[in-house]
């Protein structure tokens, strides 16, 4: 009889244990936002989709003798998120487009209001072409954008 209720009660917690709720997988992280851009007053719009899907825009001021600091949208002809690996294509205007290849990680920021809670690290390509569009040109260079504050209070 005491082996018994000893047994039971070397039991009963482990029967509290698996009828316990069991906790749920963290939450995903939710990307979609405004980030930072190459200039002040330019940012990038970045919206996750399902299956990863990512569509969005760069707004930006142009840089070209017809568009000189007029401001310009360039909305994503393709974009891609594969866990945290991020990957768009926008479609040309004036004969500019833009690619990018990275990630996006939590940042500085320690809630959503605040400036950086996320980053986007990677490569930024340029392509412009020509006014004949016979010729191409690339650049490329390591870029970081900061998520802009978020209104929590919605």
């Amino acid at each position: 009889m005491r082996f018994l209720i000893g047994s039971c009660l070397l039991l009963s917690p482990l029967l509290l244990l698996s009828a316990a709720p069991q906790s749920s997988p963290p939450a995903t992280e939710d990307y979609s936002g405004m980030y930072s851009f190459l200039r002040e007053g330019e940012f990038v719009q970045v919206t996750v989709e399902e299956k990863g899907n990512v569509s969005g825009f760069i707004s930006r001021f142009g840089d070209t003798e017809s568009d000189k600091n007029e401001f310009l949208d360039q909305f994503f002809e393709s974009g891609k998120l594969d866990s945290n690996h991020l990957s768009f294509t926008t479609k040309a205007v004036h004969g500019t487009w833009f690619t990018f290849e990275g990630t996006l990680a939590r940042g500085a920021g320690k809630r959503p209001e605040e400036e950086g809670y996320y980053i986007i690290r990677g490569t930024l390509n340029r392509f412009r072409t020509d006014a004949d569009k016979t010729k191409t040109s690339q650049d490329s260079r390591r870029v970081e954008f900061k998520s802009f504050p978020r209104d929590v209070s919605q």
